[in-house]
Parts: C-alpha cells; sequence; structure tokens
C-alpha cells in the first residue's frame, strides 16, 4: 500500500510539474519524494549537540564567525536563511559528518558571532564565501544552501563554478527580481501575506500542530540570529536569474516543501526546469525551513544525491 501510494503521489507531483510550462529552457527534471513513507508527521527529538568548535575567520574587512568539523574529507558548507545563522544546523552537522563529509557552517554578515563589516563597502556575500573558502585552503566545496543561503549560494557558483562540487538549493526565491519569479509570487502571495508572523511564512501547519517543542527551538535560534545587530544591506552577488542559471553545469539538488509559503513548489520546479540534468525532492507536510521540519528526510535527500 505505501509503495503505491507513492508512486501515486509521484505521478501526480511529476504531472504537476508537466503543466507547469512558464516560458525559458525547458530541461526535464527528476522529480521525488525522499526515501521511505513520508507520513505521518512526527515529533522530532532534540538536534544534536553541535561539537564543532565555533572560530572566527578575520577577513579583509569583515570577521565571520563559523565551525568546522575538519578532517581530510569532501567538504560541503552550509549557509543559513534569513532567520537563522551557523547555529541552525544541529540536525545536518553530525549527520553529515558520519556520512564522510567534513562539514562546515557559518554566519554571514551581521549574524550570530559575525561582524557587520564596513557599510561603505560591503562587497558581495559571495565574495565573503570566497574569502572565507581561502581563509580555510578549501579549493571546491559542495554548497547546500536554505531560502537566503541559497540565494548566496547560486551567485556564488555562478561566479566561481570551478570551485563548487555541487549545490543543494532549499526552498529558496533564488532571484525575486527576476520578472518571471516577480509574476510568480504576485500570482502567489495574496494581500494579507504581509501581516502573517515569522512562524506561519515560515512553518508548516503540520508541523506547528503537532511540534510545539520543536517550534519553540525555532523561535529561540531566530531570536539568535542576529541578536542586537541591524540587518545588514548586502548584495549576494550576480542575480541567480532563470537565464542566468541555465549556465550551471554542476549536479544540481532542488528541495521544496509542499506547504511552503514562501517559496512553493511551482518555483523551485520552474528553477529545476532552467538547470540541464537537476534533481528536484518535494518534501511532505513541510514549509520553508525543510531542514529543520523534516531533519530525517532533508538530510536523507541530500546525501543520497551526493552520494
Amino acid at each position: 500500500m505505501a509503495a503505491n501510494r507513492r508512486e501515486a503521489i509521484s505521478m501526480a507531483l511529476l504531472a504537476g510539474a508537466a503543466a507547469f510550462a512558464g516560458s525559458g529552457t525547458a530541461t526535464a527534471a527528476a522529480e521525488s519524494l525522499p526515501p521511505g513513507d513520508p507520513s505521518p508527521l512526527s515529533v522530532n527529538p532534540p538536534p544534536p549537540e553541535q561539537k564543532a568548535v565555533v572560530s572566527i575567520a578575520r577577513l579583509e574587512g569583515v570577521d565571520l564567525a563559523y565551525w568546522d568539523t575538519g578532517g581530510d574529507r569532501p567538504t560541503i558548507v552550509l549557509l543559513h536563511p534569513a532567520t537563522g545563522s551557523h547555529l541552525v544546523w544541529g540536525y545536518q552537522q553530525a549527520a553529515f559528518a558520519a556520512a564522510g563529509f567534513r562539514v562546515i557552517g557559518y554566519s554571514r554578515r551581521g549574524f550570530n558571532g559575525s561582524t557587520i563589516g564596513d557599510p561603505a563597502k560591503p562587497g558581495t556575500a559571495a565574495q565573503d564565501l570566497r574569502a572565507l573558502l581561502d581563509h580555510l585552503k578549501i579549493d571546491r566545496a559542495h554548497l547546500l544552501g536554505s531560502a537566503a543561503g541559497g540565494i548566496v549560494a547560486a551567485s556564488f557558483a555562478l561566479a566561481w563554478p570551478q570551485r563548487v562540487r555541487s549545490l543543494v538549493l532549499a526552498c529558496t526565491l533564488l532571484s525575486p527580481s527576476d520578472p518571471e519569479v516577480r509574476a510568480l509570487l504576485t500570482a502567489l502571495r495574496e494581500p494579507w501575506y504581509g501581516t502573517l508572523p515569522h512562524e506561519v511564512r515560515e512553518l508548516s501547519p503540520s508541523y506547528r500542530a503537532i511540534d510545539r517543542e520543536g517550534v519553540r527551538r525555532w523561535h529561540d535560534l531566530q531570536a539568535q540570529s542576529r541578536g542586537d545587530n541591524p540587518p545588514v544591506t548586502q548584495p549576494s552577488g550576480e542575480p541567480a536569474t532563470l537565464a542566468a542559471l541555465a549556465r550551471l553545469t554542476m549536479p544540481v539538488l532542488f528541495i521544496a516543501g509542499d506547504a511552503d509559503l514562501i517559496s512553493p513548489p511551482p518555483l523551485a520546479r520552474r528553477f529545476s526546469r532552467a538547470v540541464k540534468g537537476s534533481r528536484i525532492v518535494v518534501l511532505p507536510e513541510c514549509g520553508h525551513s525543510a531542514y529543520w521540519e523534516r531533519p530525517r528526510e532533508f538530510n536523507a535527500a541530500v546525501l543520497g544525491f551526493l552520494s
């Protein structure tokens, strides 16, 4: 029964992707659900303690807080959403390290532990990532970006593709300035959208109803993400427009949550169609914070892709 149900859901999702034609380069993309029966949603245990020591990379013009599990292994760099910092990857740090990766998470300018830098010389977030990789003597890495972190990861991949082994873009808008993306967002967001509190935009109804303690922990991490720092106005780098995404040649995985109000599956499908050979995974009963709401399925999707 479970296998039949998964097959039916997958066929429906693929049909939806095919129906969503849009304009631009039409490229076939493999869409799937994570392995195992994805329902029902259950309460997550608390994330494991992050044991990697937090250090400060003193770069030109800015100090960035980061942690690094170390080791002479392939590197995966985690780029946090705008509601997070290097602190949010509790479900990923140990899991990815146990799978054989050197795992690095860092806070962008103005987020937990990192300085704001000179507002008159903000540079770009992609340039900061390059400086961090140079500081750590990492030539090539897998990049995983969630939401705003995905925007930075894509900008970096466009500027320095030779330094990116693969790219995972989760629950991200990528380029809200792209005319087609902007039109989709206008169609998706009713006037009441702007009045919604953060947790309603970010977390699915299922998660908020079932995992109250997880919602509280999510709030705590969000509160710690910036501290008293004001928002930093820093460009990500080259905009990851649909036309620009078509230049990407490294393996790319898109992850979407089917209950994501910010970046719902139709956007991820459109992005995936722009990147030849990319893959897409849609997580059920999942909102914008997929790495947090569905960590088991999220990690399985990422590690299955990287393998």
